[in-house]
C-alpha cells in the first residue's frame, strides 16, 4: 500500500487495523461503535473498521477507490473504499506451494489449489491457506523473551464459482483467519527494547461468507444479487504502564486495560445494471458486545498515596442500515458521457451499557455525485466530478466523559478533476488527479486521561467539530515500460489539510507520499526489483501537535523464475530506518507523570528468502 498516493494506515499491533484516504480515517485500536470512514471489503463481506484480516497470500487484486462511495455499490463510505478480491477459480487445475524464512525467525508456509469439479467445466474451485510465525522485532530482557510481540496468524479460503445455466452464475467466497499476535510494541524510551511485565495481544479471529447471483435474462441488463455474513472476535489487551516493578520502584506501579469485542454483520444487496443506468438496494444488519476490564495498583511511598482499579464496562450495540441507491449515464455526443448517481439512507441504532445510558437514535442521509467524462483522443480521457458523501453520527463506548457519549453525522461535499492517458504505443500510462473537499460538522476524534495516576483512564472520543474541515490534494502516478524486460513506476500524492479552526493538518495526513521504483524481468527468467518509497511528516493525533519525522524506505529483491519454480531473496527496509507509525502523548511515568510522546517503530531491517512451486 506504500505505492498508493494519499493512502496511510494506523494500527497499534502489526497490522493495519485502520486506513486513512486523502487524510480521512480512523486511528485507534479503541475505536467505539462501528462508524467507519473507510469501507474495507473482503471478497464482498464487510470488515469495516477491523482491517486486522488483510493477510495477502493468495490474492488476485487490491482496488482502492478515493472519495465518497455509494451510489453504485451497496456499502456507504465517506473517504473511500479497499476493495481485496481473492484468487478465482479458474477450469484449468492449478496449485502453488511457497516456502518463506526470513530474520526475526519469520516462517511462512502457504499452499493453494484450483480447477474444475466436473467435465463439461462448469462448477469450479480454490482453496488456500496459509500459516506464519514470527517474533515480532522486540526485545523484553525483563520476561528474558524477544517474541512478547510476535505473530502467529492462519489464513484459509475458499472460493467456488458455478454456471448454473447460460443466464445465472453463482459464487460462494468463504474464509476464516484467526491472527493472534502478541501486543509489546511501546517503550518507555522509544525503542525495540520492552518493560513490560504483562505484554498484551492484539488479536482478530474472523468468519465469514458471502453469496453471489448473476443473472442475465431475457430483459436487457443484469441483475446481481450478494448475500453475505460475518463473525469477528477481537482481543485487545496491553501493559498500561509499559514497565515492571523494577521500573518504578519504590513507587508501586501496575495496571492492565483488557477489551473484548464481538461483532457480527449479515448484509443484502442488489443491483441492476443496464448499459445506461444502474438501481440497486442495500441492507445491513450489524450487531457488537464490548467489554472492557482496567486493573491497577498505585502506591506512592513520598506522599503516602495509593489507588486501586478493578473497573469493567460492558456495551451491546446494535445498527440497522436500508438503502436504495442509482446511477445513470447520458451520452452527451461521440466523447462526452455525463453521469449521475444518488443514494439514499436510513440508519436506525439502539445502544445500552453498564454506565447507565441508554439510546436509539434513527436518522436519514443522503449522498451523491454528478460526473462529466470526456474522451480527449482515443488513448486519453477526461473526468470532473462532484459528490456528496456521508458518515452517520454515533456513539462512543467504554469510558467516556459524560457529555461525550453520542456524536452527529458529518458531510463531505468533494470536487475532483482528472485524467487517464495511454502513450507510445501503451508503453507509458498515466493518470493525474486534483482535488478540493469541504467536511461540515467534521467527526474528530479526541484523547484525555481522567485520571493522571492512572494510564489506563486514557481515553478517546469522538465529538463533532462545528468549524468543519478542508482537503485539497494532488495524485499522479505513471508507468513506463521503456524496454521488453525494463519498466519503471512512480507515484506521488500532495494533500493539504486543514483542522477545524486551528487550520493545523489533519492526523495521519503526511503532505506528501512519493514512490518510484524499477522491475527488470529477463526472457531467461531471472528478474530484480528495486522500490523506494517516502513520506512526510505527520500528526499522531488531534489531541495533541506531536509529529512524526519525515521517512523514507528502501525495498528489494532478485530471483529466478522457471516453468514451475520460482526463487526469490528479498530484503525490506534495506537501509535498516527507524521510523515511528503510530504515536501517543501522554503522562506515564511516575511519580510526576510528565506529557511524553511515546511512539511505535515500524519494523526494522528484515531479509528473508521465498521459494514457491507451482503445479499445472
Amino acid at each position: 500500500v506504500s505505492v498508493i498516493p494519499n493512502f496511510n494506515w494506523s494500527g497499534d499491533g502489526h497490522r493495519a487495523r485502520y486506513f486513512q484516504i486523502r487524510g480521512i480515517g480512523e486511528l485507534e485500536q479503541y475505536e467505539g461503535a462501528p462508524n467507519p470512514s473507510v469501507g474495507f471489503l473482503i471478497d464482498d463481506i464487510d470488515f469495516s473498521g477491523i482491517g486486522t484480516v488483510a493477510t495477502l497470500f493468495d490474492m488476485e487484486s487490491v482496488e482502492i477507490l478515493r472519495g465518497p462511495q455509494g451510489s453504485r455499490y451497496g456499502a456507504n463510505a465517506l473517504a473511500g473504499l479497499v476493495y481485496m478480491r481473492s484468487t478465482a477459480p479458474t477450469a484449468e487445475r492449478d496449485g502453488r506451494l511457497q516456502l518463506t524464512v526470513g530474520d526475526d525467525d519469520a516462517l511462512s508456509v502457504g499452499a493453494a489449489l484450483g480447477g474444475a469439479l466436473d467435465e463439461g467445466e462448469n462448477i469450479k474451485f480454490r482453496i488456500s491457506g496459509q500459516r506464519h510465525e514470527s517474533n515480532g522485532f522486540r526485545d523484553n530482557p525483563h520476561l528474558n523473551r524477544d517474541d512478547t510481540n510476535g505473530r502467529d496468524e492462519t489464513t484459509l479460503r475458499a472460493r467456488l464459482g458455478a454456471h448454473i445455466n447460460s443466464d445465472l452464475e453463482l459464487n460462494v467466497a468463504a474464509l476464516h483467519i484467526d491472527i493472534d499476535d502478541g501486543y509489546d510494541a511501546f517503550s518507555l524510551d522509544n525503542s525495540y527494547t520492552m518493560l513490560s511485565d504483562k505484554p498484551g495481544r492484539d488479536a482478530q479471529e474472523s468468519v465469514g461468507a458471502s453469496l453471489r447471483f448473476d443473472w442475465t435474462g431475457p430483459v436487457s441488463g443484469a441483475l446481481t444479487s450478494i448475500t453475505s455474513f460475518a463473525k469477528s472476535e477481537i482481543d485487545f489487551s496491553f501493559d498500561a504502564d509499559w514497565g515492571n516493578d523494577n521500573s518504578w520502584n519504590p513507587v508501586t506501579y501496575d495496571y492492565v486495560s483488557l477489551t473484548d469485542r464481538d461483532r457480527r454483520t449479515l448484509s443484502q444487496e442488489f443491483r441492476f445494471v443496464t448499459e445506461n443506468w444502474l438501481l440497486g438496494a442495500y441492507a445491513m444488519h450489524l450487531s457488537e458486545d464490548l467489554r472492557t476490564t482496567n486493573l491497577g495498583d498505585y502506591y506512592d511511598p513520598f506522599y503516602d498515596f495509593a489507588d486501586n482499579l478493578d473497573e469493567t464496562f460492558s456495551s451491546d450495540f446494535e445498527s440497522k442500515n436500508v438503502a436504495a441507491f442509482g446511477q445513470s449515464d447520458w451520452h452527451l455526443g461521440d466523447a462526452t458521457t455525463l453521469s449521475a448517481g444518488l443514494r439514499f439512507e436510513r440508519r436506525t441504532t439502539q445502544y445500552s451499557d453498564t454506565g447507565g445510558t441508554d439510546a436509539d437514535p434513527s436518522e436519514g442521509m443522503w449522498g451523491g455525485e454528478l460526473s462529466v467524462t470526456h474522451e480527449l483522443t482515443g488513448d486519453a480521457m477526461g473526468y470532473v466530478t462532484l459528490s456528496r458523501g456521508y458518515k452517520a453520527g454515533g456513539f462512543n463506548t467504554g469510558i467516556v466523559p459524560a457529555n461525550r457519549r453520542t456524536f452527529g453525522a458529518e458531510v463531505l461535499w468533494s470536487l475532483e478533476a482528472g485524467a487517464k492517458a495511454s502513450l507510445v504505443n501503451n508503453r507509458l500510462l498515466l493518470n493525474v488527479a486534483v482535488f478540493t473537499s469541504q467536511r461540515d460538522d467534521q467527526q474528530v476524534r479526541l484523547s484525555e486521561q481522567l485520571n493522571p495516576n492512572d494510564p489506563a483512564s486514557f481515553v478517546i472520543y469522538t465529538v463533532n467539530d462545528s468549524d468543519g474541515g478542508a482537503l485539497r490534494g494532488l495524485e499522479a502516478d505513471l508507468r513506463w515500460f521503456a524496454t521488453d524486460t525494463l519498466e519503471f513506476y512512480a507515484s506521488i500524492g500532495l494533500l493539504r489539510s486543514k483542522l477545524g479552526a486551528s487550520g493545523r493538518d489533519l492526523a495521519h495526513a503526511p503532505r506528501y507520499t512519493f514512490a518510484a521504483g524499477a522491475i527488470y524481468r529477463n526472457a531467461n527468467g531471472y528478474f530484480a526489483r528495486l522500490d523506494a518509497t517516502a513520506k512526510d511528516g505527520f500528526y499522531f493525533d488531534v489531541s495533541h501537535d506531536q509529529k512524526s519525522e519525515a521517512f523514507e524506505l528502501l525495498n528489494a529483491r532478485v530471483g529466478y523464475e522457471g516453468e514451475n519454480w520460482i526463487v526469490q531473496l528479498w530484503a525490506r527496509n534495506l537501509t535498516n530506518k527507524h521510523y515511528a507509525v503510530r504515536g501517543f502523548f501522554f503522562g506515564n511515568e511516575p511519580p510526576d507523570f510528565p506529557a511524553t510522546l511515546y511512539t511505535r517503530l515500524g519494523d526494522p531491517r528484515q531479509v528473508g528468502l521465498t521459494i514457491e512451486r507451482r503445479f499445472n
